[in-house]
């Protein structure tokens, strides 16, 4: 039962994040790119094993453990996908509030062209002032 509840948790997550991403409001795109990553971020942690499992600890005395063990990388893996992903959500914000800043509170990522410099003569490109 636990299993089929974090699948349905991920896929909604990431069904979820990829409609947001999918708009053209730039604070939208950006959590849906973080829902997308959560989405993925399930998808490892399940992989990993839902159950319960003695620590990966090999007891003195003893060659090998002495039934079923946790894998600790999954577990790694998303806990370092997470700070990126923060990290990477918080830059996307400010990026979104700054181009709200510069489209006059709009936020419509078609109006970034606004935001590029003119094309300078002869095809130069353009510079930014």
């Amino acid at each position: 039962m636990m299993e089929l509840a974090t699948a349905l948790a991920a896929g909604g997550a990431a069904a979820a994040g990829l409609y947001l991403a999918m708009s053209r409001d730039a604070v939208s795109i950006v959590v849906g790119l973080a829902l997308l990553g959560s989405g993925a971020n399930l998808f490892v942690f399940a992989v990993g094993r839902l159950g319960q499992a003695q620590p990966p600890i090999i007891p003195a005395g003893l060659l090998s453990p002495s039934g079923p063990v946790a894998d600790p990388l999954p577990q790694a893996l998303v806990l370092t996908a997470i700070v990126i992903g923060f990290a990477v959500a918080c830059f996307g914000i400010a990026l979104a509030l700054a181009l709200q800043r510069a489209t006059n509170g709009s936020g419509d990522v078609g109006e970034l062209d606004a935001a590029e410099p003119r094309p300078g003569a002869g095809g130069e490109p353009g510079y930014l002032p």
